[in-house]
């Protein structure tokens, strides 16, 4: 059975420290179960070297870490292998999360961050953070 994959981004600009940015055009993307999906995330930071991170939020749950680039290093934690979950930092400005062979499980909120990130108020977390709906 084919199902249907409908992918929601809302057009969000968030600050932080009046320096650095993060950017994501609006739009709406509908692929099928098996396809593989891009997540855009641009931003700018006066950083030469940024720590930028991926995150995934499930439903009444609390976002989890999915994945960091840092200069030429990379981690991804351990549910969110790097055969489906891949991001690259192209040009010093995006970082796009592409994910592919997309299942009904990665319906989530994603969310992208440039440091600074969430330390210890969750509250800060809508500010550091880009967001990604996505349903499938």
């Amino acid at each position: 059975m084919l199902w249907g994959v409908f992918l929601h981004m809302r057009q969000d600009y968030w600050s932080c420290k009046g320096e650095d940015k993060l950017i994501q055009p609006g739009g709406e993307v509908i692929a099928a179960e098996g396809d593989s999906v891009t997540l855009n995330c641009t931003f700018e930071t006066s950083d030469t070297y940024p720590y930028l991170f991926w995150y995934k939020q499930e439903l009444n749950s609390y976002p989890k870490y999915m994945l960091i680039r840092y200069s030429s290093s990379k981690d991804n934690a351990p549910e969110f292998n790097n055969d489906r979950f891949k991001a690259e930092l192209k040009d010093k400005s995006e970082f796009h999360l592409q994910i592919s062979s997309a299942a009904v499980s990665d319906s989530a909120v994603y969310y992208c961050a440039v440091t600074p990130t969430v330390t210890g108020n969750n509250k800060t977390l809508y500010k550091n953070l880009l967001r990604k709906h996505i349903f499938i």
